[in-house]
């Protein structure tokens, strides 16, 4: 290896290094009424000081027993998204949401075609011929996002920064307000009430 070489792995190795420790521990605790559950909870942290580099990431979207699994996602502004058919039925996936319009032909297995998710918002799926099967995709713009766990906790390692955080889960009775969340050295703990509707009559609107 050159001298030219060496000095610039090690230049790289020294910046992935440098932000892997000045990552700090950030978690989140959702709390919702008794009766429901804060699971799911989608938590978007969008930074303030900077925009991240644009992200090429990829995910998958099965249909198992007449559902999507998962029901619901969180992707980054351009992931390309495959949506394999793992029943013996064929499925016919589209969305009208504004964030992404599409069609798939109805099929059986994978479809020859991905879907590039590429503006950001919320995305509602589902197939022309089993009305029940209903999923959602949140598009972000930043990779610094979580979903709550079944006890309504998420950890995430944010750089140090000002972010704003917005929370959404389909069936929120009543918007969560967004808030400036400064993320310095210690470790943070952020506490949220969730009013989750058990039995909802519409999809929450996603937060803006």
């Amino acid at each position: 290896m050159s001298s030219f070489a060496r000095k610039t792995w090690l230049t790289c190795v020294g910046a992935l290094w440098l932000h892997a420790a000045h990552a700090v521990p950030v978690t989140v605790t959702a709390t919702a009424k008794p009766g429901a559950s804060a699971e799911n909870t989608v938590l978007i942290f969008d930074p303030l000081n900077a925009t991240p580099a644009a992200g090429h990431d990829t995910a998958i979207i099965d249909q198992i027993d007449k559902r999507f699994v998962p029901r619901i996602s969180v992707v980054r502004t351009g992931t390309v998204v495959t949506f394999p058919n793992s029943d013996h039925i064929r499925h016919q996936v589209y969305s009208f949401s504004p964030a992404k319009v599409f069609q798939l032909k109805l099929y059986a297995g994978s479809p020859s075609t991905p879907v590039t998710f590429d503006k950001p918002g919320l995305v509602v799926l589902g197939c022309n011929i089993h009305d029940r099967m209903v999923a959602f995709v949140g598009v972000v713009d930043t990779p610094y996002f979580a979903m709550a766990d079944a006890a309504g906790k998420a950890v995430l390692n944010l750089p140090a920064g000002r972010y704003r955080l917005r929370v959404w889960h389909p069936a929120l009775a009543s918007p969560v307000a967004s808030r400036e969340v400064t993320v310095d050295k210690a470790p943070l703990t952020i506490e949220l009430n969730v009013d989750i509707d058990a039995a909802p009559s519409a999809v929450a609107d996603w937060p803006e």
